[in-house]
């Protein structure tokens, strides 16, 4: 499925050629790497124009993390743990962030799906069964697309607050928006952007969670540039298949923080599981719940997916 097209001129402007690095590991979502256990186990996948950076850590079921706006692993970093006592989560640098570095020209047109695949791929990489994957934000959006284009190898899907603008009657309201903190990105900074973003959209134990902005120069910047660039006004526009998503709505698990409610992510992901007819998993926190509660989002992710059966 193709992402939407927006009717803006500046979106189909060009925007630069390629970035090998990441968006704000911290800033969006993301842990310190530098305060990051050791993995248990690192590897690269090549796929079709990236090699993608993958960790594996614990044992049992295959549990794939699929980040949001930090397009890291490390966005995860605090929850491993206690997830990998009891499956063995994998979790990675999605393509042109950090590690998963970019190989020759990129088809930005289709970048969301590419993202879906290159989630299905890595499923297939390390699994060998299917598995459960766990999208945050706009990962939770491109876990929800890997199972509309193939769910032979996937379990069980929980998409944590994706935003599928397009499911709320203000949607068109909100993509709005994400355009208007692009345009305020390009006028002001990554800064006074991400500011105005996480005013509106992460609650304030979330915001309490972030670490500070990254500084000119820091690798984390080129992550953010990339996210602001590519995915900003792209991800919260797409059309997703519902008609495929019902077909398979017994392997959905919608899930929102607790603290979210009125927030749009928390909005769209309840019509969502209203859609589905699903019940609504509610997690400690906010938008970043495995930022700012980690034991206790962890926790409480571990009891729906043992009901579904691992």
């Amino acid at each position: 499925m193709m992402a939407a097209e927006i009717s803006r001129g500046r979106f189909l402007r060009a925007v630069g050629g390629t970035a090998a690095g990441a968006v704000l590991a911290g800033s969006m979502g993301g842990a310190s790497s530098a305060a990051s256990a050791a993995a248990a186990e690192a590897d690269v996948l090549e796929v079709p124009g990236a090699a993608l950076y993958y960790e594996v850590h614990g044992s049992g079921p295959v549990l794939i993390m699929i980040p949001g706006a930090s397009g890291t692993a490390d966005t995860f970093r605090k929850v491993i743990g206690y997830l990998a006592a009891r499956y063995t989560v994998v979790v990675y640098d999605r393509r042109g962030f950090a590690r998963s570095q970019l190989r020759g020209a990129q088809d930005y047109r289709h970048r969301f799906e590419t993202d879906a695949d290159d989630a299905l791929r890595l499923i297939e990489q390390v699994g060998t069964g299917p598995a459960t994957v766990v999208g945050s934000s706009s990962g939770a959006l491109v876990a929800l697309e890997a199972l509309i284009r193939d769910a032979s190898p996937i379990r069980t899907v929980v998409p944590y607050e994706p935003p599928a603008m397009r499911l709320l009657p203000d949607g068109r309201t909100w993509i709005d928006f994400f355009f208007a903190i692009y345009d305020l990105y390009r006028r002001s900074g990554t800064v006074v952007a991400q500011q105005k973003f996480a005013e509106r959209i992460l609650t304030e134990s979330d915001r309490a969670s972030l670490p500070p902005p990254p500084g000119n120069g820091e690798p984390i910047l080129v992550n953010t540039t990339y996210w602001f660039e590519r995915e900003l006004r792209q991800y919260p526009a797409v059309d997703l298949d519902l008609g495929t998503l019902v077909r398979y709505a017994d392997r959905i698990l919608p899930a929102v923080g607790a603290e979210s409610h009125g927030r749009p992510t928390h909005e769209a992901t309840a019509k969502l599981a209203a859609r589905l007819d699903r019940d609504l998993t509610e997690l400690p926190g906010g938008h970043l719940g495995f930022l700012s509660q980690p034991a206790a989002f962890a926790e409480r992710l571990l009891d729906p997916l043992d009901r579904a059966g691992r």
